[in-house]
């Protein structure tokens, strides 16, 4: 299927005139269903794109040291070895150094005011307890400059004791004979929480001798911090050398089911929203799901280097100038892939970037000077929604306007509320991290997501296919035929 887009106002929805139109046309025949709303025109169904989908998930899977073997979304499963794979006797009376994502905000008096991450560290850690593990817990906390007080784990043990039903004992440094004891001295299914590992420059530089220093510690290696898993640290990839086996833990296993093989392997109609200030920040993420997507929303302030791009006026909105060749050439790739890409038809513009400013709905071809967009407009909405329905898989990452001023927040809010519905029908959404789980978050619906990627610049690596030295450092698991 071959599919051409162009935004300039539509005078006919005849072939002759398609160049001029604000749609997207088809080569399949004239009888495939089709959603007609605000002169855009949307093919819900797709043929032929199964070899593209397991080349693609062949390439993201040695991207990641998957091994060979039938069935993609098996095989991605099991590509690292899990600590669900441990037996009871490979755990009992074992240190098991847990490297955990315990990233949260905290407030000006240190208080925890969102505490995602520590509630996704749970379930690895409670297995490794109730199987008689010794727990040593590592994670950084913010970028801190060597001994940061304000950056301490200390906030964290409370939360993280009440979660556990046991108190965990924490060490005021990651290394060393203080921490030497401490671990000696902890019973089976005991938790001892160390001091920010980012404390230590060592960490971030990889150094040999510090990952040894960690590992000593333990007898083997979980990684369950997905969030930083792209990042090739002592602690996340280092400590590798020293400890075997070295798995990962539940929560970055969930990560790679759902970002590698449920985005590898979907089921189809398989629909990306991309939204965000700029294309160059996304143009990975765009390139790499162009290879394998049904549909392509764009949203954010994106929108108006492509608007730019066909031509248009955009006012004083956002303009990434020297992407504009790039924009065409992704709308000219989507075509040869046969990708139906949807820009939307109308916009809110503001006077001013402020939460006051005066605003109105416009065309996304009638924008003034001296205007500029900051969220998708109520037609865009329902054109967007209607093709939504159509869908099986969605995955989203990025806004589609100023989220953060409550006028120019409904486009984001509506998405987040229709993948919400979506999912009660069964259709699997990803919501792949950063704002768009911010997003969710405060529309209230994020529990009913069908996953919630906790790593912003991890999830957006792994989606471009890059490799991610935390994952490539765990043991492979046996590839299993499904």
């Amino acid at each position: 299927m071959a599919a051409s887009l162009s935004l300039l106002p539509s005078t006919s929805t005849s072939s002759s005139s398609s160049s001029t139109s604000l749609h997207t046309r088809s080569s399949l025949n004239p009888s495939t269903p089709r959603l007609q709303s605000t002169g855009l025109r949307l093919p819900l169904r797709r043929l032929g794109f199964s070899s593209v989908s397991v080349d693609f998930a062949r390439h993201v899977s040695s991207k990641i040291g998957v091994v060979g073997g039938k069935g993609v979304r098996g095989v991605v499963s099991m590509v690292k070895k899990s600590v669900g794979d441990l037996t009871s006797s490979d755990l009992k009376g074992k240190r098991v150094f847990v490297r955990a994502d315990l990233n949260v905000p905290l407030d000006d008096n240190q208080n925890i005011t969102d505490d995602t991450r520590i509630r996704a560290a749970i379930p690895t850690i409670k297995h490794l307890m109730a199987n008689g593990a010794k727990v040593i817990l590592s994670s950084h906390l913010g970028r801190p400059k060597g001994v940061t007080p304000k950056f301490s784990l200390k906030p964290l043990v409370p939360r993280l004791s009440e979660l556990l039903g046991i108190e965990v004992v924490k060490a005021d440094d990651c290394i060393g004979p203080d921490v030497e004891k401490l671990v000696a001295s902890l019973p089976e299914g005991g938790v001892l929480l160390l001091e920010n590992v980012r404390f230590y420059k060592e960490e971030e530089k990889n150094e040999p001798e510090f990952a040894k220093k960690l590992a000593s510690l333990a007898d083997l290696y979980v990684n369950d911090a997905f969030g930083t898993a792209h990042r090739a640290h002592a602690s996340t990839e280092g400590v590798t050398k020293f400890l075997k086996p070295s798995v990962a833990g539940f929560l970055l296993q969930k990560e790679l089911d759902y970002l590698v093989g449920a985005v590898s392997s979907p089921k189809r109609p398989f629909a990306a929203i991309v939204g965000g200030s700029k294309v160059s920040s996304k143009i990975g993420v765009i390139e790499s799901l162009l290879e394998k997507c049904d549909i392509l929303f764009l949203g954010g302030g994106m929108i108006f280097t492509f608007y730019k791009a066909q031509g248009l006026s955009v006012g004083s909105s956002l303009v990434e100038e020297d992407k504009l060749s790039l924009a065409t050439t992704l709308l000219e790739k989507a075509k040869a892939k046969g990708v139906s890409i949807m820009l939307p038809t109308d916009v809110i513009i503001a006077d001013k970037f402020a939460p006051d400013a005066n605003s109105k709905v416009v065309p996304a071809t009638e924008i003034p000077d001296g205007w500029m967009g900051l969220d998708i407009g109520p037609d865009s909405v329902k054109t967007f929604n209607a093709a939504l329905d159509t869908t099986k898989t969605v995955i989203w990452n990025g806004p589609m306007g100023v989220f953060e001023f409550d006028k120019f927040a409904v486009g984001t809010e509506s998405i987040a509320k229709k993948l919400a519905e979506l999912s009660g029908k069964g259709v699997t959404t990803i919501i792949g991290g950063g704002d768009s789980v911010a997003a969710v978050e405060k529309v209230g619906v994020a529990d009913v997501m069908s996953h919630i990627s906790t790593g912003g610049g991890a999830s957006l690596e792994l989606l471009e296919g890059k490799e991610l030295p935390g994952v490539l450092a765990l043991e492979e698991a046996i590839p299993v035929a499904v």
